[in-house]
């Protein structure tokens, strides 16, 4: 099922280059929706791939062919890398989904947040990738409720619809979900406790339904392990050595699956 774990990191290894040449994005079908708003699923014509990288905590790094690369509720640090991201997302949650002090050299930092306590829109074209978001409330330890104080982000990229939830403390709407469409990865914090509870975020993942479900934000084995139990009916569960691995249109598997990937900070493989 998982034809890509055999490939490795050997076909990555030198192959991203330094800087990002002009690339031509590949249409996902992440908002195909046919009149009367059923949903069009159209077959994958590319063989497009990424990489995606589980940094730390809630930290995925995505590299693409094109070189370009993208950090999830970034801190500050991935590792000892000198590859400046192109794209970082960050988080309001808590400081571990951000930081006020971006390496100024990032050309788009993005905040799921409105520093002027507005809402957060973002529709960033990068040529070979689209960064979308849909914003969420966050429980305040103040006023109980911040409303849009987190962003799910979405990437369009390779064809695939890659979604990162962030710091999720509710279950969407369905207007949200509309916005979110048709992920085929995402990324979803699964502790249970600071985010949204385990019951609830099954409930999101098994109406989003992805092809591969990345858990993050655990503490402990025994906090994924009863995220998985939740999700072993209607999911397959793999689990993987490497903290990278590769993925296209025509490699997804054929039964939605969760991915369980240990963290492990990024070291140069550009």
């Amino acid at each position: 099922m998982w034809r890509f774990l055999g490939i490795g990191l050997a076909f990555w290894a030198g192959s991203l280059p330094d800087a990002a040449p002009a690339q031509t994005r590949t249409p996902s079908h992440c908002l195909a929706f046919a009149d009367g708003g059923a949903r069009v699923y159209k077959a994958a014509l590319t063989h497009d791939q990424v990489q995606i990288t589980y940094a730390d905590h809630s930290m995925y790094v995505i590299d693409t062919l094109g070189g370009l690369r993208v950090v999830t509720d970034y801190n500050g640090f991935i590792g000892q890398v000198e590859k400046i991201p192109d794209v970082v997302t960050m988080n309001k949650g808590h400081s571990s989904h951000y930081t006020d002090h971006p390496d100024p050299r990032i050309p788009h930092v993005l905040r799921g947040w409105d520093l002027d306590g507005g809402v957060a829109e973002y529709e960033l074209e990068l040529g070979e990738m689209l960064v979308r978001n849909v914003t969420t409330d966050i429980r305040n330890a103040f006023t109980g409720q911040e409303p849009d104080g987190n962003s799910i982000f979405i990437f369009e990229v390779a064809g695939l619809c890659i979604g990162h939830l962030g710091h999720l403390h509710h279950i969407p709407s369905d207007e949200q979900f509309a916005r979110i469409g048709r992920l085929d990865v995402v990324m979803a914090a699964v502790d249970g406790s600071m985010t949204l509870d385990l019951p609830s975020m099954v409930q999101v993942l098994k109406r989003l339904r992805a092809s591969v479900v990345l858990p993050m934000h655990w503490f402990g084995r025994g906090t994924l392990d009863r995220f998985v139990a939740g999700m072993r009916d209607e999911f397959e569960v793999v689990t993987l050595k490497d903290s990278s691995f590769v993925i296209s249109q025509d490699l997804l598997p054929n039964r939605p699956t969760v991915m369980i990937i240990p963290p492990r900070f990024v070291t140069e493989y550009e």
